[in-house]
């Protein structure tokens, strides 16, 4: 495999097993220096288990990889020193407090005692920690645990961040902070390789998306590319008390032409290739004896073209989002 000099990370054939389960499956993909690219699937795609094999966490059962042209199939310890890595769960010291872990860890990579100081201090006060900085880790909200764990993974300024699942399971102001942070660290020259199972994530930050399900890459292409399968369609939400299933029927019978389908929580989506007349449907539904109480017309999203393309329903995507707000895994 032959470098090129403006790609970051190189993957060809990477196959990983776990007993009976095939976690990869002979994947390809490339990354581009200072890109953000997104490793999008759900629980179990092979997410984690390719960020492990590509920081040398875990070997890999067949495959090559280079990292800025470095081959670490055959000694993975040779590219550490380029790569920062914040894993899904918190691997900082509980017992330690937030300036003492990120002093640790620049230490851990060779850091003089004053450079780390330094870069802690910046880090605490880039990352709005300054004033827990002398507090002990375990004593953290989720979003801070994060948000010093992402500190630690960049303290030596490594070239190449790779983020497992950034925002899993904590609240909606950190995760906004931290896809800030991810934005600005990206802006700044770092090359980021970002997993998710958070799809409106994906699309608000990367250029790029690899689509992973069952351990195998379906589709890599840019968000820009991927949401012109979403051109020409227009697609109406309508919130009703109950019976979505049947009025989808209902609706179905009365214009062949809609798209319809249930979806979570009482409502209706309605797409079709040409402009879905809103009115005349909220008569019908109420004539079925629904009451409406919402009808607004939505954009096509990734989503819209993850389920396309993969086949897995945005409903499962959803439930995985709400046991990780629960503290479920990712």
């Amino acid at each position: 495999m032959t470098s090129d000099p403006q790609t970051a990370i190189e993957v060809r054939g990477l196959a990983k097993r776990f007993g009976d389960v095939q976690a990869l499956a002979g994947i390809d993909f490339d990354v581009r220096k200072g890109e953000l690219f997104g490793f999008l699937g759900p629980n179990g795609a092979g997410k984690s288990t390719t960020i492990n094999v590509l920081t040398g966490l875990a070997r890999p059962d067949a495959g090559t990889i280079r990292i800025v042209g470095i081959d670490c199939s055959k000694n993975p310890k040779a590219a550490q020193h380029l790569m920062g890595v914040v894993p899904d769960e918190g691997n900082l010291y509980p017992e330690l407090n937030g300036f003492e872990n990120l002093a640790f860890c620049g230490a851990l990579y060779g850091m003089a005692k004053p450079d780390r100081e330094a870069r802690a201090k910046h880090l605490l006060d880039r990352f709005g920690l300054t004033n827990a900085a002398r507090r002990k880790f375990a004593g953290y909200s989720r979003g801070m645990k994060r948000k010093l764990t992402i500190a630690a993974g960049i303290i030596h300024e490594p070239p190449i961040l790779f983020l497992d699942e950034p925002t899993t399971g904590i609240d909606v102001a950190s995760a906004r902070q931290i896809r800030q942070l991810i934005a600005d660290l990206n802006a700044s020259g770092t090359t980021i390789f970002l997993t998710t199972h958070y799809i409106e994530e994906a699309e608000r930050l990367c250029r790029r998306i690899a689509f992973i399900v069952q351990g195998r890459i379906v589709r890599i292409d840019t968000v820009e590319n991927l949401m012109r399968r979403t051109e020409g369609r227009h697609v109406v939400h309508f919130a009703v008390s109950d019976n979505a299933r049947s009025l989808c029927d209902r609706i179905a019978a009365h214009s062949p032409n809609l798209q319809c389908q249930a979806v979570a929580g009482g409502g209706i989506r309605v797409e079709s290739s040409e402009p879905v007349q809103v009115g005349p449907l909220v008569r019908l539904l109420e004539d079925c004896g629904a009451e409406v109480a919402e009808a607004r017309k939505v954009r096509p999203s990734l989503e819209d073209v993850f389920v396309e393309i993969t086949g897995i329903e945005a409903g499962a995507m959803k439930q995985e989002k709400e046991r990780a707000k629960m503290g479920g895994g990712a």
